[in-house]
């Protein structure tokens, strides 16, 4: 008999996401979506840990063709290494924002020793496809412009590392010049088939009935699934769909709904002819890099995305 994911769960996140079932904190969908918010940054701060120190921290407002676009810029203390890296939150394109992003950006900046810009980018449901890669693509514009000789990375975790997975298919055509892509555990396909959607149904930690209720805010008509930079596999099934793309990060979890499609998307890029590192977490759940805090085998599995990033990059 095959092992069931209680089984194979890593000892100490098992112990954290009971903790947090017991709470109340999970799941995280609700039927209301600001209650969904509230819990969902009170989750974040209860995982987040100790922030990392960082050399500073300061809020912009970079101009967008139809909004304006909040970020916030984090430098690391000491040395940089000439990396730039566009930070999308996760949270089902519905939750999240530079708060609950803080500890990830502080964590990406001073592991890489790199700056990093964190994107407030609109949310769904009030802001469905294509705003929030809209907002992704207009900062990462703008954060080419910054430090114009940095590489330039753009990553994120969950829905977020989606929306970085559209934004440099939108940045190989329209520009700017990317260097890198750091997707963790991305969310890609708005069909969900993938086996590990079913494998992993119940969880632990993210749950088919979260990503229903996610994609449906998200992409609220059934003809938005079929773009590419909403739905990056479906570039991945078009001759040359994905030529060209920056070199990849694609980090995925064992036990995470999502897996598969992350693992998809990998083998799309090789195909593609594009260099792919590709950390895979045994015995991790979705949102591990957010989880650090509660289990050394997550703060270990993070590390090991961040270090293949910067030897993608040759850091």
């Amino acid at each position: 008999m095959t092992p069931g994911p209680a089984s194979r769960i890593d000892p100490e996140l098992a112990t954290a996401i009971s903790r947090l079932e017991a709470d109340g904190r999970l799941p995280l969908w609700r039927a209301d979506v600001a209650d969904a918010r509230r819990n969902y940054r009170e989750l974040a701060m209860i995982r987040r840990g100790d922030a990392a120190a960082v050399g500073s921290v300061h809020d912009d407002v970079v101009p967008g063709q139809d909004a304006d676009v909040a970020v916030r810029v984090y430098e690391p203390v000491g040395e940089q290494h000439a990396i730039t890296v566009v930070w999308l939150h996760g949270g089902g394109w519905v939750l999240g924002d530079l708060d609950t992003a803080d500890g990830a950006a502080r964590r990406v900046c001073t592991h890489l020793g790199a700056t990093v810009v964190s994107v407030d980018y609109r949310l769904a449901p009030e802001h469905p496809h294509p705003a929030p890669v809209t907002d992704a693509h207009t900062a990462l514009r703008w954060a080419a412009t910054l430090r114009p000789s940095d590489r330039l990375v753009v990553g994120g975790d969950s829905a977020g590392a989606g929306l970085a997975a559209g934004a440099a298919l939108l940045a190989r055509d329209w520009g700017p010049r990317l260097d890198a892509q750091l997707l963790l555990y991305p969310g890609l396909d708005p069909t969900m088939s993938s086996p590990s959607i079913t494998e992993n149904a119940d969880g632990p930690f993210l749950t088919r009935a979260d990503l229903d209720w996610f994609w449906g805010h998200y992409v609220p008509g059934p003809g938005l699934r079929e773009d590419p930079a909403l739905a990056p596999l479906r570039a991945a099934a078009e001759p040359g769909g994905l030529d060209g793309v920056a070199p990849a990060v694609v980090a995925t979890a064992e036990l995470d709904p999502l897996r598969d499609e992350g693992r998809a998307y990998a083998d799309a890029l090789e195909a593609a002819g594009v260099a792919v590192r590709r950390p895979e977490g045994a015995g991790l759940v979705h949102g591990y890099f957010g989880l650090a805090a509660a289990s050394a085998a997550a703060a270990a599995e993070g590390d090991r995305a961040l270090d293949a990033l910067g030897a993608l990059l040759g850091a």
